[in-house]
């Protein structure tokens, strides 16, 4: 049996990109209950990608009530929908099998991941607040995508000034914009770039100089981005909720090390189950996004353990 409930998590404080601001995450738990045991699973319908709270509903309620993961693959799209049941279906088999996860997927043991710590779009002063609050956490990740991001950008770099910084642009910027702020990405530090450019303008990015490593977001979904990618990105932004689920992000992963790009491992606004699935596919990234939970005002019982800038793995009561 497959059940749904559309959950709603406040934010500790808003958060907002370039596209818009968000005061609670609302996302959709899967629950799979099969003699006895039940697995969970998580995601964010997005947008972006068209999806929205119901149609991802009915993409779930369509699906028959004792569908496997093989099946899974071929009955739904990559996306939010596939994400919540994929996991849900990996959660119920630790469960059946009195097994964890990664055990199942054949992975080592996962060990505590090094995390950014996102920084919302807001004006220069209240990110350079912001990012003294957070100038301990050795991985900060801030939110771009306007025509004068600079002043932002030189403002967190004082506010913490040993952190490493993320950039994100969340396509906001234009060929231009990214080629004037290009140079000083360098010189302030910043450790990457995310989906400068809308996807689809993709191509303009081939003749323009990469200082730092530019990262696909948006222009990554699964296995069949990569081939469009190539020449134009360095490394690429998996995200379950994109991919649809960790059987796909797992293969995702190696496929895009096979073809040379470096991997980076983010998240949706969710709470430690979205996180949690995730957790296994960072275990090879280069760079780690997995801070939803520490936006949120309250988390679900058993939450994934945040230190010292890591994220821990999730007990079996959580997830896996």
């Amino acid at each position: 049996m497959i059940t749904l409930s559309h959950d709603r998590f406040p934010l500790a404080r808003v958060f907002t990109i370039s596209r818009g601001s968000r005061s609670v995450a609302e996302v959709l738990t899967v629950t799979i209950t099969r003699d006895g045991h039940r697995g969970r699973g998580e995601c964010v319908p997005y947008a972006r990608y068209g999806e929205t709270m119901d149609s991802v509903a009915a993409q779930i309620a369509g699906l028959p009530g004792d569908v496997g993961r093989a099946a899974l693959q071929h009955l739904l799209p990559p996306g939010a929908a596939r994400n919540a049941v994929d996991c849900a279906l990996w959660d119920l088999e630790a469960k059946q099998t009195n097994r964890r996860v990664w055990d199942l997927a054949g992975l080592p043991a996962p060990h505590p991941v090094l995390t950014a710590f996102t920084l919302s779009l807001d004006t220069p002063a209240a990110m350079r607040a912001a990012a003294e609050r957070q100038a301990r956490r050795p991985l900060l990740k801030i939110k771009l995508g306007t025509p004068d991001d600079m002043p932002r950008l030189e403002a967190v770099r004082a506010g913490a000034p040993q952190s490493r910084i993320i950039v994100d642009a969340n396509e906001g910027w234009t060929a231009e914009i990214y080629a004037d702020l290009a140079p000083h990405l360098a010189r302030l530090g910043v450790a990457l770039v995310e989906q400068p450019l809308p996807a689809g303008a993709d191509a303009a990015l081939e003749g323009l100089p990469r200082p730092v490593p530019v990262c696909a977001d948006e222009s990554c979904h699964d296995r069949a981005s990569l081939p469009a990618l190539a020449g134009r990105y360095d490394m690429v932004n998996i995200k379950l909720d994109k991919a649809g689920g960790l059987t796909e992000a797992l293969a995702l992963r190696a496929a895009a090390h096979a073809a040379g790009f470096g991997v980076m491992v983010g998240c949706m606004v969710a709470t430690s189950l979205s996180m949690a699935p995730a957790l296994l596919v960072a275990q090879e990234a280069a760079v780690t996004d997995l801070d939803g939970p520490l936006l949120l005002a309250q988390d679900r019982p058993h939450p994934l353990r945040y230190d010292a800038g890591e994220v821990h793995p999730p007990e079996p009561a959580l997830w896996g």
